[in-house]
């Protein structure tokens, strides 16, 4: 054999670790698969920049706890029911006059999502067999201050809470 036409072994070796990573290249990229996205978590969300008559309806909802409930009760002094308290919150801590039933007033505001509740936003709860039977007054955390009966009076619940939760009809906002 003549010296000259002998392959050289480090030139045979490159050529042929060349050729296994071409294969295994091809082999990768005919196995390859765009990832799958998947949903990402909805993002925390955050805070309401200040607000001051939201702000205000709900610390004048939350000093109300523990007034008496009265069916068709208008005030402090005599004790209310859902719907007058709501009137009384938006009167007193907010200088915005709202009249009417819990049905009424499910018909005069926004609805809105769940997610964009705000404090002083309306939430709403089918209590009685009837649409918008109930409704309270959200103030933050999931919770809400309403006049709830004549033996726990103006309370604060969760919307989570499986009472209220297998209730909700809806949130709706009589604000900007």
């Amino acid at each position: 054999m003549n010296k000259a036409h002998a392959p050289d072994p480090l030139t045979h070796r490159r050529h042929l670790l060349t050729s296994l990573g071409l294969a295994w290249l091809s082999l990768i990229t005919a196995c390859y698969t765009a990832p799958v996205s998947r949903p990402t978590e909805p993002a925390a969300q955050t805070p309401a920049p200040y607000n001051k008559v939201r702000n205000d309806l709900a610390l004048f909802a939350l000093s109300l706890l523990d007034t008496p409930y009265k069916w068709g009760g208008r005030g402090p002094a005599t004790g209310f029911d859902c719907s007058g308290l709501v009137a009384h919150i938006y009167r007193e801590g907010g200088g915005i006059a709202v009249k009417g039933t819990s049905a009424e007033l499910g018909r005069k505001s926004k609805p809105i999502h769940r997610s964009a509740l705000l404090p002083g936003d309306l939430v709403f709860f089918n209590t009685l067999g009837a649409r918008h039977s109930h409704v309270g007054v959200y103030v933050g955390g999931g919770r809400f201050v309403h006049a709830s009966n004549p033996r726990t009076g103006v309370r604060v619940d969760h919307l989570s809470s499986r009472y209220y939760a297998q209730r909700f009809e809806g949130a709706h906002s009589l604000l900007e």
